[in-house]
């Protein structure tokens, strides 16, 4: 598997834009998309955990999927597809493929003692697209464990647990691109090099997380004043796109 990164810079993981009935609004989901790669993102992420993925039903993101394509067709668009079992995967795993993604994120399964089968399975279903395995053990424990990644037939990881001793003892044994979704480490992360971050706060404030992996410290510490509204999630990162861009904030978890 090659270690070309998938994208440069910062990545956001989007939100999934609902009206104020709680159903999809694909079209305003895009419309952000579409004004946060104006505004220096670099690559989307959709239907992931910031994207309330686990409320979404297949028609609907497939529907998602359509809306930010054609809205942001010069990035890369990267299509949340990890899920409970292997079976739900390949199949939001071939949706992807089929739509039109640049690459998948695959979320690793609850409660796996071995995540090798999972992402060989995936990674089937994904034939040439790139794959990223996800390690976010809050969500979804234990997560992808150091040792596995060796075996692994993914290009490249995101990391969201916000460990910075996870973060250089997985640069330090593995070489593929490794992309931190925490903003407490971006700073750290381009300076260690990883080739980009994906961040769910880059939904409100792109501009800040640009310069912030870019290493501007005053951004990085900005993020302190900002970063508290993703512990409300996701009610409040999705508080914040509103304020700033006038989408609605309903959600359907939390």
């Amino acid at each position: 598997m090659s270690a070309q990164a998938v994208f440069e810079g910062v990545g956001v993981a989007l939100v999934t834009i609902f009206d104020d009935r709680g159903d999809l609004d694909a079209g305003a989901t895009a419309e952000l998309a579409r004004q946060l790669v104006s505004l220096g993102v670099r690559a989307v992420v959709v239907a992931g955990t910031t994207g309330e993925a686990a409320a979404l039903d297949p028609d609907e993101r497939a529907t998602l999927l359509a809306a930010v394509r054609q809205a942001v067709p010069a990035v890369p668009l990267i299509v949340g597809t990890g899920a409970p079992s292997a079976r739900q995967a390949v199949r939001y795993t071939v949706q992807a493929r089929d739509g039109g993604a640049d690459a998948v994120l695959a979320l690793s399964p609850p409660g796996a003692s071995d995540v090798r089968p999972y992402y060989e399975a995936v990674a089937r279903a994904a034939g040439e697209l790139p794959l990223l395995a996800y390690h976010f053990p809050r969500v979804s424990s234990p997560g992808v464990p150091l040792d596995a990644l060796a075996g692994l037939p993914v290009a490249g990881m995101k990391d969201s647990s916000g460990d910075p001793g996870r973060l250089l003892e997985t640069l330090r044994r593995w070489p593929k691109p490794l992309y931190p979704g925490s903003t407490a480490l971006v700073s750290m992360a381009a300076l260690v090099g990883c080739p980009g971050v994906v961040l769910g706060l880059a939904n409100a404030e792109p501009e800040m997380c640009v310069k912030a992996f870019a290493g501007d410290a005053e951004a990085q510490l900005a993020m302190a004043d900002v970063r508290r509204a993703e512990e409300r999630f996701p009610k409040g990162i999705k508080e914040l796109v509103s304020a700033r861009f006038g989408f609605s904030p309903s959600s359907r978890l939390g």
